[in-house]
């Protein structure tokens, strides 16, 4: 028998027990049943089952999902801005970002200037992500994925 306080009671009958624990105003459980005696704590058992659910919680590990950000070849400084800013929240939110550069029309020409796009996203976002996988053209648009550090 532990009381609430952790003071270990030694070997007590149960109507002993029964009756500590009401005393207190807290409940009588069955900590280690398997044991020979088995061994009963006394304690709040609503506190005991809210923690142990916490601890079982804790384990739960975050489902990664694909967000992505799309970028045009001309896109303005303060729109650039506001996408890496959305691609930092998703990677500290632990998702990857797959980030495209669509290319329209005359756009295809020059697609040296989505690479270096592309270039400026990694160097703003590498204190928070790693590159998983490299730029590279995909039809008319240039696909890169990052992944959180």
């Amino acid at each position: 028998m532990i009381a609430d306080d952790g003071t270990k009671l030694g070997v007590i009958t149960r109507d002993e027990a029964l009756e500590l624990a009401r005393e207190s105003g807290l409940d009588l459980v069955e900590v280690a049943p398997l044991e020979k005696p088995p061994v009963c704590r006394v304690m709040d058992f609503g506190k005991f089952k809210y923690q142990q659910k916490k601890r079982q919680n804790k384990g739960h590990t975050h489902q990664s999902k694909n967000k992505e950000i799309r970028l045009r070849p001309k896109i303005g400084e303060h729109d650039f801005m506001t996408k890496v800013n959305r691609a930092r929240k998703f990677l500290e939110a632990r998702d990857k970002v797959v980030c495209s550069v669509i290319f329209r029309g005359r756009e295809n020409a020059h697609v040296d200037e989505g690479f270096k796009l592309v270039r400026r996203l990694v160097t703003e976002l590498e204190e928070v992500s790693k590159v998983e996988q490299n730029a590279a053209m995909h039809g008319r648009r240039i696909v890169m994925i990052l992944s959180p550090k």
